[in-house]
């Protein structure tokens, strides 16, 4: 690439050196770099220029170029960003992709930089706008829509912003509060969680509480009321309103136009590689992204031209300002931009030499300008590790396909494989957890008949299915082996042919040549590799061109056995041979011959004495792992990448591929539908063909089906593995709820309570009725007479009975209808969200009552125990009917009612302990652990702790029982879980 170093920026002198990301900010339109304690806050008045430097196993450093332009940027200084995002390009040697990003519609690439999200700021430095002030705290209501990369945008706090469709992030002073609407995903309500403890260490140095609201569920407890006080009091919320961000812009077949003088002409001809010319420019448009393609050999200018052409192409063409403008340079294209080809011929090795060689020129070119180019010539190398490999000490068994049956292979037959035979085998071993864990894998010979390969397929996943679905479960051709399976076998060793029925009728039926290796037969079998997840055997054609050397050769000749060594092999790959002609010929008499000393016996059994190669082989090219979400549009494959993936990423309800170029792995969550989970292999077999267009993937590839729960090291290698998360249960949702606050939940979702999250007691139903005992109980010292009668239309007699019997009626969904009063609000259409409603109003007036008496202190800290609740209903409920309150459920008649409805809450009123002297259930501690060995019968085993005298209750948790219950229910799950009550 040619250009003018007066064009290149000295603030980017040295960049792109190490993995990570860098930023620069415009300002006076010039790049200026920012501090790294600003990474991730963007103002809407600026532009800022984002360089992501990622390093593959192969040594060479890859480049993504973000230019993010803020609402309220000038046209000028937005401008500028992409002229210098171009310059900063050519300082990295002309090989970065380089993206355009719109406020409000970043693209998940970007998003991944800064996880779990951005948070868009008002404001900025450029011209006509303030410079943000020292932040203060403000509550904002967020939005927080997305699966993997959160977009977080801030709403007016309003109700009115609220709907049944999404996620919601309320962030108070004291208190962030996750707002679930009823029509939102699993996913996108996990993903919440992640921003809220961001927020949380963020901006309330992790001291915060945390709840989580449930849209249209009963949670009479004082999270929920606090969080529709903040709003005014219940009323219910509306529709969704559709907005330009919710419109998705749907992708087209791709256009291809050449790009001279910043004018565009569009390219008749179907779309191939051969038509993109290395000096020019070209603009494909796809409808959602265009993308800006420059040949390798273009100027900077040329390059500034197109990425201007783009711009105008959109706006003359009237496009949404969502729409993406990508620019890749020749030799690095992204999967996106070549699946819009019908195939992608790969070069061998084009795109590093052409990244090296435009990086090197610009380096000598910045060199005579005097910029240091130190260390950009190229990425530091990476040396060889050794990959993971499976426990040792496993039980392996081998089985050969014959015809419709499987065939065990004797032990000391073992690690012998026929390139004409399928086989299957079974690792079975214990993983660090001393957890039985399974790898099962079907190997296909490359002269294998297609009958036994499918008959290898259809065994294994009998196989599989007899173990649960647990085991690991691969398909391996030959040639292909990875390095944990070769490790099973000390040594393996291919051979020529085949033993099977089907591969003896194939030569039959062509009348062919059997090869089959026999062991009193001429054979040449070369062993390469040179440590135990390498070293393989494998027979090759009985000539001396099949020679090489840096591998050691066994030549067996009747009775005769040779060991060559070539001349640039080690000690150790010599042993090696010796210990395959062991197994081979066990007890024969090996002769070992040098290169350059061999026999005329050696050579006559070659036939005759050939030259042949002194070079290594040249390995793949390793590269970096990407991670795909997939569908089927018309049939037709269509993946998206999941970029800068973690295990988060992994979300129970999704099947997703994982493609390391030597393996490729479906990973399968446990909550997937089960018909869907037995299409894996065929999902992963569409993959490797589409794959093998666009990537130049081998269609031998080895295939892997890795169900959640069940992953192996050589899977887990490819992320920051934490094993903890693989044992949690639940949906995506209650996984991370689980893990972030360490909350135990039911396996379904239905049975997750808000209460979960900070305030709940024992039963979300013993919760209600102590804030319904808080309300209406006119004994209470919580309000005086004179209080009340100062609140008539809040909370008197007829409002409080109208939420008792709304409330009745939802934990008693078979009480007459006439037992319930008609909700308030009709659109709402549900029982549950009108008791919330009476109630909040209740709750609301009187803590405003109790603040006026100076008392706020004493309704905070009111937090009575569900059986008190229960025994100042019994007290309240005669008086209230005395006074003409039309209180006819007492809080008695409501547990009885809601026996009936879960028979498990039905010894609440029976067996709830009391104090001593009130003749309550008391246990000791030994009876009421979970491994008692003499444990109590007829109590409610959620609740054991419930039951301690206050002494040893004191004793066991080190705090009183009122403290106890004032903790968030994960924490008081966790103290119970310590002392074995849980």
């Amino acid at each position: 690439m040619a250009g003018s170093a007066k064009n290149l920026d000295p603030a980017f002198q040295g960049v792109g050196q190490k993995v990570g990301i860098e930023i620069w900010r415009i300002e006076n339109f010039q790049p200026v770099p920012l501090p790294k304690s600003d990474y991730g806050k963007f103002y809407s008045g600026d532009s800022y220029i984002v360089l992501q430097t990622s390093a593959g196993r192969g040594g060479a450093y890859l480049y993504d170029i973000h230019f993010w332009l803020g609402k309220d940027t000038s046209q000028d200084e937005a401008g500028t960003a992409a002229i210098k995002t171009i310059e900063l390009d050519a300082v990295l040697g002309g090989r970065a992709v380089q993206h355009r990003e719109l406020q409000g519609h970043e693209s998940d690439k970007f998003l991944s930089l800064f996880k779990p999200c951005i948070i868009p700021l008002e404001g900025g430095v450029a011209s006509g706008f303030k410079t943000p002030e020292e932040e203060t705290f403000e509550t904002r209501l967020y939005t927080c829509r997305g699966k993997r990369v959160v977009r977080l945008k801030q709403v007016p706090f309003a109700r009115s912003s609220l709907n049944h469709d999404d996620v919601f992030i309320l962030d108070t002073e004291n208190k962030i509060y996750q707002f679930n609407g009823a029509n939102s995903s699993i996913q996108e309500r996990a993903k919440a969680l992640e921003v809220i403890q961001y927020l949380k260490d963020k901006y309330h140095e992790g001291k915060c509480d945390v709840a989580i609201i449930d849209d249209g569920k009963l949670q009479a407890e004082s999270d929920t009321g606090e969080f529709w006080v903040l709003f005014g009091g219940f009323a219910p919320i509306g529709k969704k309103t559709v907005s330009e961000d919710d419109h998705t812009l749907e992708s087209t077949p791709g256009k291809l136009y050449s790009i001279n003088d910043g004018q565009w002409k569009l390219e008749e001809s179907a779309l191939s590689k051969a038509m993109l010319e290395n000096d020019k420019c070209y603009l494909l448009d796809c409808g959602a992204e265009v993308f800006v393609w420059v040949g390798r050999v273009t100027q900077v200018e040329d390059r500034k031209a197109a990425s201007k052409a783009a711009e105008e192409f959109i706006m003359n063409q009237n496009r949404p300002k969502a729409t993406r403008i990508t620019q890749v340079i020749q030799g690095f294209e992204t999967h996106s931009f070549k699946s819009n080809f019908e195939s992608w011929p790969v070069g061998t090795g084009t795109a590093t030499s052409v990244g090296e060689d435009g990086r090197g020129k610009v380096a000598a070119l910045l060199k005579q300008q005097g910029v240091d180019v130190k260390g950009m010539s190229k990425g530091s190398p990476v040396n060889e590790e050794v990959p993971p490999l499976l426990q040792g000490g496993g039980k392996i068994e081998v089985w050969r396909i014959n015809g419709s049956a499987k065939t065990p292979i004797p032990s000391e037959e073992v690690g012998k494989f026929y390139s004409g035979d399928c086989y299957i085998v079974l690792y079975t071993y214990h993983s660090s957890e001393k957890k039985e864990e399974y790898f099962l894998a079907c190997w296909l010979g490359k002269d294998s008949v297609q009958d036994d390969r499918v008959m290898a397929n259809r065994l294994a996943n009998t196989m599989c299915n007899s173990l649960k679905g647990r085991p690991v479960q691969g398909r391996i051709v030959q040639g292909k082996e990875p390095p944990q399976f070769i490790a099973l076998f000390q040594p393996m060793v291919i051979l020529k042919g085949g033993v099977s029925s089907g591969y003896k009728k194939l030569i039959a039926d062509n009348n062919g040549n059997d090869d089959t290796y026999t062991s009193d037969g001429i054979a040449l079998i070369r062993v390469s590799g040179t440590s135990v997840h390498n070293n393989k055997a494998v027979q090759v054609d009985a000539v001396a061109t099949s020679l090489s050397s840096t591998d050691c050769f066994l030549l067996q000749s009747g009775h005769s056995v040779f060991i060559w060594h070539g001349s640039s092999t080690t000690f150790e790959q010599q042993n090696w041979t010796a210990k395959v002609a062991e197994f081979l010929k066990p007890a024969a008499t090996l002769k070992h011959a040098k290169e350059g000393t061999e026999s005329s016996a050696f050579w006559f059994a070659l036939g005759g004495k050939q030259s042949f190669t002194t070079k290594k082989v040249t390995q793949d090219t390793v590269r970096d792992p990407h991670l795909y979400t997939f569908s089927f549009n018309k049939g037709k494959l269509e993946i998206t990448e999941v970029y800068n993936f973690s295990q988060d990423d992994l979300l129970t309800e999704d099947i997703l591929i994982l493609d390391t170029h030597a393996e490729v792995f479906i990973w399968v969550g446990q909550s997937v539908d089960p018909k869907e989970k037995q299409n894996a292999f065929e999902i992963g077999q569409k993959y490797i063909e589409l794959a093998a267009t666009l990537e130049g993937l081998s269609p031998d590839v080895p295939l892997y089906r890795v169900t959640e729960g069940n992953e192996p090291c050589f899977f887990t290698t490819y992320f920051s593995w934490d094993g903890t998360k693989a044992v949690v249960q639940g949906n995506s949702f209650q996984k991370k709820l689980s893990l972030l606050f360490g909350t135990a939940f039911q396996a379904s979702e239905s049975s997750l309570r808000s209460n979960t999250s900070n305030h709940g007691g024992p039963t979300q139903r013993a919760s209600a009725l102590a804030a319904l005992s808080s309300a209406f109980n006119p004994s209470s010292a919580l309000l005086q007479p004179s209080a009340r009668s100062n609140t008539p239309n809040h909370g008197g007699p007829t409002q409080r009975a109208s939420a008792l019997a709304a409330l009745s009626s939802a934990f008693n969904p078979s009480a007459p209808k006439s037992a319930a009063p008609k909700p308030s609000h009709p659109r709402q259409g549900s029982q549950r969200a009108a008791a919330v409603a009476a109630l909040s109003t209740v709750l609301t007036a009187e803590q405003k009552v109790a603040q006026s008496e100076g008392m706020a202190d004493q309704f905070r800290s009111r937090s009575p125990s569900p059986e008190q609740s229960v025994a100042d209903s019994e007290k309240t409920d005669g008086a209230s009917c005395e006074m003409g309150d039309p209180l006819e459920i007492s809080a008695e008649g409501m547990e009885e009612r809601e026996s009936e409805d879960n028979g498990a809450d039905s010894e609440l009123k029976e067996d709830s302990p009391v104090d001593e002297d009130g003749g309550g259930r008391i246990f000791s501690y030994e009876q009421l652990k979970s491994k008692s060995r003499n444990p109590v019968r007829g109590i409610d085993y959620k609740r054991r702790e419930a039951y301690l005298s206050d002494d040893e209750f004191q004793t066991v948790f080190g705090m009183a029982r009122e403290a106890f219950y004032q903790q968030p229910k994960w924490k008081q799950d966790m103290h119970k879980k310590k002392v074995d009550l849980f």
